[in-house]
């Protein structure tokens, strides 16, 4: 059995897809990068120019998450500017960023 990084849930061994919240499931490499908030902008247009993401979640430096943008986001370039209009509002408020970058392994 696998569990599912998202809800907990324990899946067959092939599946590809969590069977209670539909997540993928499958290896997974998460990275995680600290940046001040006059730099998030920046660091996350960078991240997802790269194009291998599947998952890119902004959390304040109490470890609340802030913002989640999954992988399509970064493909429609219209749907990316109320992320990046939301992020120029975090940035607002916290001083110190964690980005973690989930990538297919």
């Amino acid at each position: 059995m696998v569990k599912c990084e998202r809800c907990g849930a324990e899946s067959a061994e092939s599946a590809r897809f969590c069977s209670n919240c539909g997540a993928a499931i499958g290896k997974a490499v998460k990275e995680e990068y600290t940046v001040s908030s006059d730099d998030l902008i920046g660091e996350v247009k960078r991240l997802l120019h790269e194009g291998n993401i599947t998952r890119l979640i902004v959390k304040d430096e109490t470890g609340k998450v802030l913002l989640e943008i999954p992988v399509w986001a970064g493909i429609v370039g219209a749907v990316l500017a109320p992320w990046l209009a939301a992020l120029g509002a975090i940035a607002a408020v916290a001083t110190k960023c964690t980005i973690t970058v989930v990538r297919k392994a």
